[in-house]
C-alpha cells in the first residue's frame, strides 16, 4: 500500500515531530490512512520518506505539529522539494484526538490526526521558511531569554544565601547592580566587612572599577556593624555567596555579548528602521517581533496579525448571554509580550498612546484592558507601516493642521 501510487491526485501527510524520530501518516480524501512510517530525524531517512510519500500522488499537503529546532531539518528538506507545509498546533491535535477512535495516545495516531486535520481545515498557517537573519535572531532571542531566566534564579538564590549570613547586608545591597556583586566576590560576612573597614573597602572596590565605591562601602560596613552574632554554617554560606555572585557577573557579561549580537543582526534586517520607529519598540523588542513573526507578509491583514498576537478578544456567547469576550487560547505568547510591553512603554513616552489609554480608562476599562486595547490599535499601525515600508510619524495636532 505504501509503495503504490494512489488513484487520487491529492493526499495529506501529517508528521508527529520528535527529537530522534518522527512519525509520518498519510490520508486520502476520505480520511483513510494509506501510509504510516516511523522515520529517523536525519537527512538520508527523511529524504527517503519524502520521496516515498510524494510518489503516492501528484500533490501532497504536508503538516507538522511543532515548528522548532526538532523540525528544522524536515521543514528545510520539504521546502527545498517545493512542498507546502502547514502548521497544526499541538493543542489542536490534543483536542481533536477525542473525536478519533481509541483512548490511547501514540505517535502514529497523532500523525494520523495531524494529516486528517490538514485535510479538513482551511485556517492553518502555512510555513514558508525564514531567511538567515530571522533564524539567527530567533536563536539569539531564545538564548537571551534562557540567560535572563538563569540570572533571575541566581539572584534570588543569592538573596537567600545572604539572608543566612546577615539580613541587614541583604537589605543594603542592590544585587541587580554590578558593584554589590563584585563586593560579594571578596567579602560576604559581617566580620570580614568590619575587619577591612570603609576606607580599605573603598580602595578595594575602586581598584576593580566599581562606581560610587565610597557609598557602597559605607552601606556594606554599616550593615555589618548591626550584627555581631555568627549564624550557623556561615562559612559554607559565604562560599556559596561568592560563587553565586561571580556566576551572576558572568551571566551579565554573556547577556551583554548576546545583546550586541542581537543588535548587529536586527539592524541588518530591511524592516529594522520601520519597526523601531514605533514608540515603545526598541532593538530587543523589535528582535523578538521578528523572531515571533518571521515576516509580516505572512499576515494578509492586520486582524490576522492581531489574532496571532492574542490581543483580539474572542466571543464566548451562549443562549441569552452575549457580548462575553475573553482572551483567545491559540496565540503567540512571545508576540503578545512584544505588543503588550511596548504598549506599556509607549503610554509613558508617546502622547498619542497616552491619550488613547486615558480615553479607554475614562470609558471604564481596567488598566490591563486599556493596555490591551492600545496594543491592538498599535498592531494596525505597525502592520500598515511594514506593508508600506515607511517609518512611524505621530499624528499632527489639530491646531497645527489648521
Amino acid at each position: 500500500m505504501a509503495g503504490e501510487r494512489h488513484e487520487l491526485t491529492q493526499l495529506w501527510a501529517g508528521v508527529d515531530i520528535g527529537r530522534e524520530h518522527h512519525h509520518v501518516a498519510v490520508v486520502d480524501a476520505e480520511g483513510k490512512r494509506v501510509f504510516s512510517r516511523r522515520v529517523a530525524n536525519d537527512e538520508t531517512a527523511l529524504l527517503t520518506v519524502i520521496g516515498d510519500v510524494c510518489a503516492l500522488a501528484d500533490r501532497i499537503g504536508w503538516a507538522i505539529d511543532l515548528n522548532s529546532t526538532e523540525s528544522a531539518l524536515l521543514l528545510t528538506l520539504l521546502l527545498d522539494h517545493g512542498q507546502q507545509v502547514a502548521y497544526v498546533p499541538g493543542i489542536m491535535v490534543n483536542r481533536a484526538a477525542a473525536g478519533y477512535r481509541g483512548a490511547g495516545k501514540t505517535d502514529a495516531k497523532d500523525a494520523l490526526i495531524i494529516a486528517d486535520q490538514t485535510r479538513m481545515r482551511r485556517d492553518l498557517t502555512i510555513l514558508d521558511g525564514d531567511d538567515e537573519l530571522v533564524v539567527e535572531l530567533r536563536l539569539l532571542v531564545a538564548r537571551r531569554q534562557d540567560l535572563v531566566a538563569d540570572r533571575t534564579r541566581a539572584v534570588n538564590r543569592l538573596h537567600d544565601q545572604i539572608l543566612a549570613i546577615c539580613p541587614a547586608l541583604e537589605r543594603a545591597l542592590e544585587l541587580t547592580n554590578q558593584g554589590p556583586l563584585i563586593l560579594l566576590t571578596g567579602f560576604q560576612t559581617p566580620a570580614a566587612l568590619r575587619g577591612i573597614g570603609v576606607d580599605a573597602l573603598t580602595d578595594w572596590l575602586r581598584n576593580r572599577k566599581v562606581r560610587n565605591a565610597t557609598v557602597l562601602a559605607g552601606k556594606a560596613v554599616a550593615a555589618a556593624e548591626t550584627q555581631h552574632r555568627t549564624l550557623p554554617a556561615e562559612r559554607t554560606a559565604a562560599l556559596l555567596v561568592a560563587q553565586l555572585a561571580q556566576g551572576v557577573i558572568t551571566l551579565n557579561a554573556q547577556i551583554k555579548d548576546i545583546d550586541r549580537l542581537i543588535e548587529d543582526r536586527f539592524l541588518r534586517h530591511p524592516h529594522a528602521k520601520v519597526i523601531i520607529s514605533m514608540p515603545g519598540i526598541g532593538i530587543l523588542l523589535g528582535a523578538e517581533f521578528l523572531a515571533a513573526t518571521g515576516t509580516v507578509d505572512r499576515f494578509a491583514t492586520a486582524d490576522r496579525l492581531a489574532n496571532f498576537a492574542g490581543v483580539t478578544p474572542v466571543p464566548r456567547d451562549s443562549g441569552r448571554i452575549s457580548g462575553n469576550l475573553h482572551r483567545p487560547k491559540r496565540y503567540s505568547r512571545p508576540l503578545q509580550r512584544v505588543f503588550y510591553t511596548s504598549a506599556l512603554i509607549s503610554v509613558q513616552s508617546c502622547p498619542e498612546s497616552r491619550r488613547f489609554y486615558d480615553r479607554k480608562r475614562a470609558e471604564g476599562k481596567h488598566h490591563t484592558q486599556a493596555v490591551l486595547a492600545l496594543a491592538r490599535r498599535r498592531v494596525n499601525v505597525l502592520w500598515a507601516l511594514l506593508r508600506d515600508n515607511r517609518p512611524y510619524q505621530p499624528t499632527p495636532p489639530l491646531a497645527a493642521a489648521a
